[in-house]
């Protein structure tokens, strides 16, 4: 039996990394729009303010502030892959266990910010990953990432 316990804390920042069950797809970036609408209606019904995100092919980062008082952020992120998933092309979803769609792995790694220098780290993290992960050679070229409002918050414009 583990000792991990998920830190809920109303009003808080997270950090949040959502991985595809299949790592080798490229399913988030070729289905980018149903993702975006995806979102769009989970801030809708569930608000939070996204303070960076970025998309990769197989996974996802994002650093989202919830409401003061709401601590809710599994609820946003169940939201958000079902929301995803159901807007996918049927050939895309294969059913697995008890009806479910094997799209997502079930589980996903979430970190609560402890102040403002955690926040500059996982926000940089964000931003750095296509990078890191060979997609591009400079954050200005990935397509799906927070980074051109950031860049444009911190003056770089």
């Amino acid at each position: 039996m583990s000792n991990y316990r998920r830190l809920f804390v109303p009003g808080g920042t997270y950090f949040f990394t959502l991985n595809l069950r299949d790592r080798r797809s490229d399913l988030l970036v070729r289905h980018i729009g149903a993702l975006r609408e995806s979102w769009g209606e989970v801030v809708r019904v569930r608000p939070f303010e996204t303070l960076a995100a970025v998309v990769l092919p197989d996974h996802m980062h994002v650093v989202m502030a919830l409401p003061e008082g709401d601590a809710d952020y599994p609820a946003r992120l169940r939201l958000l892959k079902s929301g995803f998933t159901r807007r996918l092309p049927a050939a895309e979803k294969a059913e697995g266990r008890k009806g479910e769609r094997n799209v997502w792995q079930r589980r996903y790694w979430e970190h609560a910010i402890r102040d403002e220098a955690d926040l500059d780290a996982h926000v940089n993290y964000v931003h750095f990953n296509p990078v890191k992960h060979g997609h591009v050679a400079e954050m200005d070229d990935w397509p799906y990432s927070t980074w051109p409002r950031r860049k444009a918050e911190l003056g770089f414009m």
